[in-house]
């Protein structure tokens, strides 16, 4: 893992001094502490202490030669590293890799921090050697992070400060159970570090005419699948493969609204109806209800370059078996590989509790 994170930085680095200047980047390392949320009262008993840890980052800095970093106010984006001790033998430590964004407010004194990426847990549930830990069902896991905070840039020579609060997230997404997840409410404290002496100027070449942008309805396909299990641990995990069709509508460069559906393939239902039938009779599940389910959605993709966010709300119409109710939330990301083809990669969840990390592709017609 170590070596890994190295290697990455260094090629960061190695990029940073090799790149022309329509861009400079800066490296910034923070030290948090804070407390684990209780967002379910399951895990009342892993939280002990005040988790503390660190992150490294590496950040290119844009100055709106290419447009849609002027829509964005100059954003910086780059990779992240973090370390954190959750003050529990049970639960371990954990070190995530990340993929991040930093949007800025308030003359740029403000930043908030989007990370999304993989962490390692050092001590993951075991059956025989760490039962009580039922958050962490395996070692690799999902993590988000946010970070809000107040910076000031080159406050002697290249060196800043900034200081805020972070939300750190990791879950398995129930690829495996048992998957409570833990969330850290943290404080922290940094230092950055400019990589480059001088600092470019920021283009202004939008006219007021940009945002008016249109493109007629599209019409969207879309397969996702990935494995997962129920919340049952031992249960196993099942593929899934979910369907999707649905229309978006650009209402201008940043955003676009949609409507679809999706049909759902989640084989761990099956196990999961045919475990409640034999062990619950009081639940009245005959053990014959189809594992199959259809979901009407209303959507929201915001676009950055050739990524975007997704948001969509959805309802099922056809659910024949109750699963964690009728409701169900989609958030993720999409890479446009060329004007139609597209690679997402999506959580779908029921509230607060996730049920699958989805991999798909799709075409925009």
């Amino acid at each position: 893992m170590r070596q890994l994170i190295l290697c990455v930085f260094c090629l960061a680095f190695g990029f940073s001094f090799s790149q022309d200047k329509t861009h400079t980047s800066y490296i910034d390392l923070s030290y948090f502490k804070g407390n684990i949320a209780l967002h379910n009262n399951d895990i009342l008993h892993l939280i002990k202490g005040h988790p503390e840890g660190y992150i490294l980052s590496w950040n290119k800095k844009t100055y709106g030669f290419n447009e849609w970093e002027q829509r964005y106010n100059y954003p910086d984006y780059g990779v992240s590293f973090a370390y954190q001790n959750l003050k529990n033998d049970i639960l371990g430590d954990v070190s995530s890799l990340y993929a991040h964004y930093n949007f800025y407010f308030l003359k740029r004194h403000i930043m908030l921090r989007i990370g999304q990426g993989i962490a390692f847990t050092t001590n993951p549930y075991h059956k025989e050697e760490n039962f009580r830990n039922i958050a962490f069902g395996s070692k690799l896991m999902s993590s988000t992070y946010v970070m809000f905070n107040y910076k000031k840039e080159r406050i002697i020579n290249r060196f800043g400060l900034q200081a805020g609060v972070a939300l750190i997230h990791y879950s398995n997404a129930n690829v495996k159970a048992p998957n409570t997840s833990i969330n850290s409410l943290t404080f922290n404290l940094g230092v950055t570090y400019n990589l480059e002496e001088e600092t470019l100027e920021y283009q202004n070449t939008l006219d007021e005419n940009d945002n008016k942008f249109s493109q007629p309805i599209k019409y969207n396909i879309a397969f996702r699948s990935g494995i997962n299990e129920s919340d049952v641990v031992g249960s196993g995990q099942f593929p899934f493969y979910i369907f999707s069709g649905y229309a978006d509508k650009r209402l201008n460069r940043k955003s676009a609204i949609q409507l679809g559906t999706d049909v759902f393939f989640s084989n761990f239902l099956k196990e999961l109806i045919h475990f409640k039938s034999v062990s619950f009779p009081e639940e009245n599940v005959a053990g014959d209800e189809d594992y199959k389910r259809v979901g009407v959605f209303a959507g929201h993709e915001l676009f950055i370059n050739k990524t975007s966010l997704i948001t969509q709300l959805g309802y099922y119409v056809y659910y024949p078996f109750d699963f964690e109710g009728k409701t169900y939330f989609r958030v993720g990301l999409k890479r446009y590989i060329n004007d139609k083809w597209f690679g997402a990669l999506t959580l779908k969840s029921h509230g607060a509790k996730a049920e699958a990390v989805e991999f798909g592709v799709g075409v925009r017609l």
